[in-house]
């Protein structure tokens, strides 16, 4: 019998392209480093408030290197990441209240479709530039992510519940407990430690805690299928 896997939480929003890496990233080596990946749907805006933090876009210089970082990105994760034309009004007006309901309440009944209809949001938002704030928009992502019109109709009907809303409260306090000031975290649990880490770049990082080999964005194996 094998170790014993190390439980790994991913705290994202679908309002970050660089949750979307990381994403991808511990989605693709969870088995290879034999890792419990929690995903843990939060909102991006609630830490950003709690911790006194403000947007990059919204200096004009990290907001033109962030859009040509994200492309350089997207190629060498090998994630179809393109930025929205509009994209000021999608990170600063729009949000991603609605969507990160909707992930809490797929987390909390459909445990088991979290990480596609988590993907299809971000390749509405980030690949093909739209709407993920419309109870259509989102409807369309969890059909397309295999979920039945019945369910995610059924689901989209709790997101203004006390349940659905106090769990992606609760989610993004523990996510600010952990010292997150944006998103991705990346919490690992283990030899009895916990180690937060932020953003997309620090997975070689994650793999020397975990003492595990880092082999890039796209592990051999994998890249090979791809």
């Amino acid at each position: 019998m094998g170790p014993l896997p190390r439980t790994v939480e991913l705290f994202y929003d679908v309002l970050s392209p660089y949750s979307w890496l990381g994403f991808e990233v511990l989605c693709r080596y969870q088995n290879i480093w034999n890792v419990n990946l929690q995903l843990r749907p939060s909102l991006i805006a609630g830490i950003m408030k709690d911790s006194g933090n403000k947007p990059p876009a919204l200096l004009p210089r990290k907001g033109q290197y962030l859009t040509r970082d994200i492309k350089l990105l997207g190629q060498h994760f090998q994630v179809p990441l393109h930025i929205p034309k509009d994209f000021l009004t999608v990170i600063l007006e729009k949000g991603s209240l609605s969507a990160m309901r909707f992930l809490t309440a797929v987390n909390l009944e459909h445990p088991e479709l979290l990480q596609k209809v988590s993907r299809e949001l971000w390749m509405r938002v980030w690949s093909r530039d739209e709407d993920i704030t419309q109870p259509q928009s989102i409807l369309a992502a969890a059909e397309k992510a295999g979920m039945s019109a019945e369910q995610a109709r059924g689901l989209l009907d709790t997101i203004s519940t006390p349940k659905v809303k106090n769990q992606l409260k609760e989610t993004t306090e523990a996510a600010c407990k952990y010292g997150a000031f944006g998103l991705p975290i990346t919490v690992a649990h283990v030899d009895g430690q916990t180690h937060m880490l932020f953003g997309s770049d620090r997975m070689e990082l994650l793999a020397h805690l975990l003492g595990e080999k880092w082999m890039g964005p796209v592990p051999p194996a994998l890249n090979a299928r791809l």
